[in-house]
Order: C-alpha cells, then sequence, then structure tokens
C-alpha cells in the first residue's frame, strides 16, 4: 500500500512576503536565517529560493514593501503652501505615531541602515533611507527652497532619534512630545534668521 499524496498547498507569495517583512522588522537582518524564515513562511528552502532568489533579494524586497505600507505621509505633510514648519511637525508626529510599539518598533529602514553584520544588507537599507531623504527634500523645496538640504537633514536625523527611541521602548505619549520638541527647534533655528 502506498500512501496516496495530498495535493501542495498553494504558496501565496504575497502573503510570505508580507510575513517575511515583519519579521525582519521584528528581528532585523541579522536575527534570521533561511531555517527560520522558510518555517515562518511554512515553505521548504527550494520553494523559498526559486520564489525570492535569496535572503537578501527577500530583505530587499520587504524593505521596499514597507515603504509602500507602513510609510509615512509625506505628500499630506508637506503639502504645496504647508508653512516648513507646521509641516515638519506633522511629519515627525506621524514618525512617532508609526514607530511606535503596536507591533515591531521603530523603522524598519533606519534600523535596518544603522549596520548589520552584511554589508549588503545594510547598503540595501541605506539606499530605502537616502531615497526618503531626496523624496522629503524635493517636497522641501516647494517650501523653503533656501532652507531644503538642512531641513531635510533635520528631519531624517528626528527619525533615527525617534526610530532608536520607540525600539527602546518609549511610550507612544513620550515619542509625541519629543517629535513635537524637535519640531520646535527646527521652527526657532529657522525663524532666528540664521
Amino acid at each position: 500500500m502506498t500512501a496516496k499524496r495530498g495535493r501542495p498547498r498553494a504558496f501565496d507569495r504575497d502573503e510570505a512576503l508580507a510575513k517575511a517583512q515583519v519579521l525582519f522588522h521584528a528581528k532585523g537582518y541579522d536575527g534570521l536565517s533561511v531555517a527560520d524564515l522558510t518555517q515562518a513562511l511554512g515553505i521548504n528552502p527550494p520553494s523559498f529560493y526559486a520564489a525570492f532568489g535569496s535572503k537578501l533579494a527577500l530583505y530587499d524586497e520587504a524593505l521596499r514593501r514597507y515603504e509602500k505600507t507602513e510609510g509615512l505621509d509625506v505628500d499630506t505633510a508637506l503639502a504645496p503652501g504647508t508653512p516648513l514648519p507646521a509641516g515638519v511637525t506633522k511629519l515627525l508626529r506621524y514618525a512617532a505615531d508609526a514607530y511606535a510599539c503596536d507591533g515591531p518598533c521603530g523603522c524598519m529602514v533606519i534600523e535596518g541602515a544603522r549596520g548589520t553584520a552584511d554589508p549588503e544588507a545594510g547598503d540595501r537599507a541605506r539606499a530605502r533611507m537616502e531615497a526618503s531623504r531626496a523624496y522629503i527634500r524635493e517636497k522641501i523645496v516647494v517650501l523653503d527652497a533656501n532652507n531644503a538640504d538642512l531641513a531635510a537633514d533635520y528631519v531624517m536625523m528626528s527619525f533615527a532619534g525617534l526610530s532608536a527611541s520607540a525600539r527602546n521602548g518609549m511610550p507612544t505619549q513620550r515619542l509625541r512630545v519629543m517629535a513635537g520638541i524637535a519640531a520646535e527647534g527646527l521652527s526657532a533655528y529657522l525663524t532666528s534668521g540664521r
């Protein structure tokens, strides 16, 4: 007698990518092995490699998915006609809420860019972070061309601080207060005429 083979379970690539994104966000690139990923995704290694190519390729896809699904609403915060200090305030508050610990804490891109044992993975995250900075700068130029570089750098630095604080367990309300203080600091600098 031979056992009847069941039909293989259908593999939903998008669902697997969503799961991988959460895992990478929570544990980082270095915190996951291919074995961890295949077990969590419910697939075997050959299927994993056929679907994603490599752990690095999956990580890159997960970073891009994170930006699309979890990214901050830069367009609304920095809409044309918005005073720059008000736009930055709104954007930093969005970040405080997004980075809070309802799921994985902090920003997946920023935390990945801080460095990993795998330099290629760090480079992928830093490339995504630089693309975000460039997009934010592009929006700020419309509001205040003279201070676009300074403001974009300030926003990215503030994001990094908020992300690290969220990762370290700072409660949402305190993150919001810190975001407000950071925004006030930029506003004071801009109005001081330096």
